[in-house]
């Protein structure tokens, strides 16, 4: 390596650098939701089933869940920038490759690329961030970094959309590459390697790079298999299928022997210890639970207004949007707040009101219009802005300067995590919860019950009138029956969901108060940028 210590960081204004980095990691993030509206569209094209074409997205989450631990200890050897500018350039040549994609098999590896090299640059930017601005303003600085991974999922499916819809499924793609090549000659100017990174990457290669290749494969196992048993189990039916169970078996087996094999290593490829740390440990469960609700609800709100309001896909994408700029406004208030508020007092807030607004949409009726639902998101949001800043800035706290890269890997693989499993076990309860609703009201709906009948009758009759035989309006007036069964039970089954993801909040509140109560003087110094 030729690298020296600088010996003086160049003096950028951070909020230079912030809005930069932080553009990377938006369109990563948009990467992730913006491709899903526009798969029937690329299934079409492709000629392929819509069932094959869902690779598209599992080729993507998988290399992306796997880069994303390995991306502190890579960022710690390549050199943060030089690492990060890479994932730029990959990720802007993989989206071409990914538009001009003749075939299906050809679009899922270069997804995979995609995400492989996709997957840094989150945790990339939050390490730069962290790094490039004192404690005392890390509050604003990730309220900044907030606002793209926050308002990416929001604004995406209108956006892949409408891109779709007016372009071509090609263009969701296609539209990362301007902004790569915008991107890296700006990374070049602005973002500096902090000087304890610098002088930590050549005592590395003074005394050789050590590879821990067990560590990486067992995590390549391990995440790899999970991510795609999330992806695949509810489509084959969970553990009825040998292939999920295979999976679940393996990922279970390969995670457990990568915590162990990291916790007994000298030099790991992900830095589990950091965990001890009462602070960050809490940090990331939250995180977790973040993930889990921001991305669970992403999917279900269009779901329930799109199979059960008759929503296009583009007004469902109305019904997000709003939320997705209430983030925006409220993000910059939040992190003034930070400075001069106890942060576990803001999260528990935010779990409060986040918790709130899905118990309101756990009431909502078949009667309710676009305001009820754009309201009730924009409520859920402004509590998920309560959330994400202080638990990012509270992370940090106490962690040395030189561990911000393998903190940011970390504490992105959380909330990612938590993003999968979230919407995995959210779609497989939203099943479940339909199934025992309708169970439950088709034992009601004979012809032993008056209000059943009552119905019946006005409905033969109705039809009836409208020129429809006896025998004809009866069958009519049982099928409109059995169909309006169906909605009920369906709309009782996301209700119940909305609830339980509600309550999910509201239960974790006791475990806001394990972290210690922060002070700028428990965080470190800012490093150069």
């Amino acid at each position: 390596m030729t690298d020296r210590l600088p010996a003086a960081a160049p003096a950028i204004n951070p909020w230079i650098i912030a809005p930069v980095v932080a553009l990377a990691a938006f369109m990563e993030v948009l990467d992730i939701s913006i491709a899903n509206v526009a798969l029937q569209h690329i299934a079409g094209n492709l000629s392929v089933s819509p069932d094959e074409s869902t690779w598209i997205l599992t080729s993507y989450l998988v290399t992306n869940a796997i880069v994303l631990p390995v991306s502190g200890w890579l960022s710690t050897v390549l050199g943060r920038k030089r690492f990060f500018m890479s994932c730029i350039a990959g990720f802007s040549v993989s989206s071409l490759l990914c538009g001009l994609a003749p075939s299906l098999p050809l679009l899922i590896l270069f997804r995979a690329i995609q995400g492989l090299t996709g997957g840094g640059l989150q945790p990339s930017a939050q390490a730069i961030i962290a790094d490039a601005f004192p404690p005392s303003k890390r509050g604003m600085a990730f309220a900044l970094y907030g606002m793209s991974v926050v308002f990416a999922p929001a604004i995406g499916p209108t956006l892949g959309g409408w891109i779709t819809d007016t372009a071509s499924w090609r263009w969701v793609f296609l539209i990362n590459v301007p902004i790569g090549a915008m991107l890296v000659p700006l990374i070049q100017a602005v973002v500096t390697d902090p000087p304890h990174a610098v002088a930590e990457r050549i005592e590395r290669w003074k005394k050789g790079i050590r590879i821990d290749y067990v560590g990486f494969g067992l995590l390549l196992v391990g995440i790899g298999c999970l991510q795609i048993m999330l992806d695949k189990g509810q489509r084959d039916d969970w553990f009825s299928s040998p292939f999920i169970i295979a999976l679940a078996a393996v990922a279970v087996v390969g995670l457990i022997a990568f915590v162990l094999w990291e916790l007994g290593q000298d030099d790991p490829i992900v830095d589990l210890r950091l965990l001890a740390n009462r602070n960050f440990g809490t940090a990331n469960f939250l995180m977790f639970m973040l993930g889990v609700v921001l991305l669970s609800s992403t999917v279900l709100l269009p779901l329930i207004v799109q199979t059960l309001f008759g929503y296009t896909a583009t007004e469902a994408g109305l019904v997000i949007t709003p939320g997705g700029f209430a983030i925006m406004m409220a993000m910059p208030i939040v992190g003034r707040l930070i400075t001069v508020l106890d942060v576990r007092w803001m999260i528990v807030c935010g779990l409060v009101v986040c918790g709130y607004a899905l118990l309101r949409m756990g009431h909502l009726t078949l009667a309710a219009d676009y305001d009820t639902f754009m309201i009730d998101r924009i409520i859920q949001t402004l509590g998920l802005s309560l959330l994400f800043i202080p638990i990012s800035t509270v992370a940090y706290i106490g962690l040395p300067p030189g561990a911000n890269n393998q903190a940011s890997a970390i504490i992105n693989l959380s909330r990612n995590l938590g993003g999968s499993i979230g919407i995995s076990i959210t779609v497989s309860l939203l099943s479940h919860y339909t199934q025992q609703h309708r169970v439950a009201l088709v034992d009601k709906v004979n012809a032993g019950h008056a209000a059943y009948r009552s119905l019946f009758q006005s409905l033969t009759d109705a039809f009836m009138r409208h020129g429809a035989s006896v025998t004809e309006a009866a069958q009519r007036a049982e099928a409109k029956i059995a169909a309006l069964v169906g909605a009920q039970a369906s709309m009782l089954g996301f209700l119940d969901d909305f609830t339980t993801l509600g309550l999910s909040f509201i239960l974790i509140i006791p475990f806001v108060f394990i972290m210690r109560r922060p002070s700028h003087a428990d965080a470190p110094p800012g490093g150069a940028h």
